[in-house]
């Protein structure tokens, strides 16, 4: 089954169930019963991504791993765009070892500054000029409150403005795929948070990283239909995904109270990574400006009181583009 398929309606209520759950959905348990359920849509064909080119921030450890050779043994050229660039090469040397016929080139880039993201875009554009599916994966979870290189939160940094600029400015590297995809991987976390229109740098209040984490994942989601529509001119398709609970590094390192007492139900790294690599290979394309989890559209919100207006998204969105140095009235 493709992305525009049907499942039977008493395998949606099941997987719709399993979804409100929280423990039965976003744990490894969930995915393997949807994996079970009539209508699961189908993997990618075998060479799915053979010649197109992807690329993949934080690609040196957990979920960016292992999307990263995911994407290798579908035949992509893998672009691993990197911070450490000692680490990285350790990553697709092991790719490489890994996949001897995969083509893997590495990047360094840090998102979370803005002058180092359009260094990156000019060096990548010149060099490679085409880019089929671009994936925000680089992600951070500081315990107090840090800043970029430009003076923001470092969170809303590297989770959103970094990777508006990046897109954006690859605008002509994804429309040359005539059908460039872009996955944004947030966080089920965002479900507990409102859009911080009034506070987007975290000023007020006490600083909580993991509350700043879901509050720039909040922020990626709820931008996805803007993203859709400026877009669409390129024939770009944008969708955000969360991955679940997994088991990576960054949980172990940012949260290992929660790792200690979910160990046994996490995901590991394939399975957090799957909805990711599905989006960047299924055909035809999935629908834009969707949010995913486990192959399957989900809602933005599951609570009332994190809705926010049209105007709160807008205001959300013209803060973010001319933070970003965007002009967020233009679309062309």
């Amino acid at each position: 089954m493709t992305a525009g398929g049907r499942a039977p309606a008493w395998a949606r209520l099941a997987d719709t169930l399993l979804d409100r759950s929280l423990v039965g959905g976003y744990s490894r348990l969930g995915i393997a019963a949807r994996r079970r359920l009539a209508g699961w849509p189908a993997d990618p064909a075998p060479g799915a991504l053979a010649g197109r080119h992807v690329a993949v921030t934080g690609a040196t450890s957990g979920l960016g791993r292992q999307t990263c050779a995911d994407l290798a043994a579908l035949g992509a050229v893998v672009h691993l765009v990197v911070r450490n660039a000692d680490k990285g090469a350790g990553v697709r040397d092991e790719l490489r070892h890994r996949f001897p016929d995969a083509e893997l080139r590495l990047w360094r880039c840090d998102v979370s500054d803005l002058s180092d993201v359009r260094r990156f875009v000019g060096e990548f554009a010149r060099e490679v000029g085409r880019l089929d599916v671009l994936v925000h994966n680089a992600g951070v979870m500081p315990a107090r409150r840090t800043v970029s290189a430009q003076g923001h939160e470092l969170s809303l940094a590297i989770h959103v403005l970094g990777p508006l600029l990046m897109t954006e400015s690859l605008r002509p590297a994804l429309a040359a795929a005539a059908g460039g995809r872009v996955v944004f991987v947030t966080s089920g976390g965002m479900y507990a948070q409102r859009l911080p229109v009034d506070d987007p740098e975290y000023l007020g209040g006490a600083y909580r990283g993991a509350t700043a984490y879901a509050r720039s994942k909040r922020v990626q989601a709820s931008l996805l239909p803007i993203l859709a529509e400026r877009w669409a001119s390129d024939r770009i398709t944008v969708c955000g995904m969360h991955p679940g609970w997994a088991d990576t590094p960054g949980v172990v390192s940012s949260l290992p109270g929660f790792q200690r007492v979910t160990a046994p139900i996490l995901r590991d790294a394939a399975d957090g990574a799957d909805t990711t690599v599905w989006l960047a290979a299924t055909d035809p394309a999935p629908p834009t400006g969707r949010l995913w989890h486990d192959r399957r559209p989900r809602p933005e919100h599951l609570v009332p009181w994190t809705r926010e207006t049209p105007a709160a998204r807008e205001s959300m969105w013209t803060w973010c583009a001319l933070s970003a140095g965007l002009a967020p009235g233009t679309t062309e």
